[in-house]
């Protein structure tokens, strides 16, 4: 995997994190939530391709984490990912329920994944 494709893995995440805020100004909690799911997964696929890692097909953010968190040898990451254990699994039932299952989700619980994704990704 090439350095390119990590690149444009993490410009995608910035633009699911804009549209993160255009959702949130316009009240659209499922779609924020979704948007969330998206930036962290593709940063988190990003930080494995720069580890030299080609990352496994699965939309599961802990998977992913946990994965990284291996490779890297970091149990800093390994605390925040256990320490966010809620918060992710919102996001992984996000992305489930945005394609099969109509959920909804409030702004406070929006907010507090926000945080956790945020925190995470300092770490990665």
């Amino acid at each position: 995997m090439s350095s390119q494709e990590a690149e444009a893995l993490r410009r995608r995440s910035s633009d699911y994190m804009q549209t993160f805020e255009f959702h949130m100004s316009r009240g659209m909690y499922a779609l924020a939530i979704f948007d969330l799911e998206q930036a962290a997964q593709l940063y988190v696929k990003a930080r494995l391709l720069e580890e030299g890692v080609a990352y496994p097909r699965t939309h599961s953010i802990r998977r992913l984490l946990e994965l990284l968190a291996g490779v890297k040898g970091d149990e800093r990451l390994k605390k925040v990912v256990k320490e966010y254990a809620v918060e992710l699994k919102l996001l992984e039932e996000a992305y489930i329920s945005s394609r099969y299952v109509a959920s909804e989700f409030s702004e406070e619980e929006v907010t507090k994944v926000k945080r956790a994704v945020e925190e995470i990704m300092k770490y990665v």
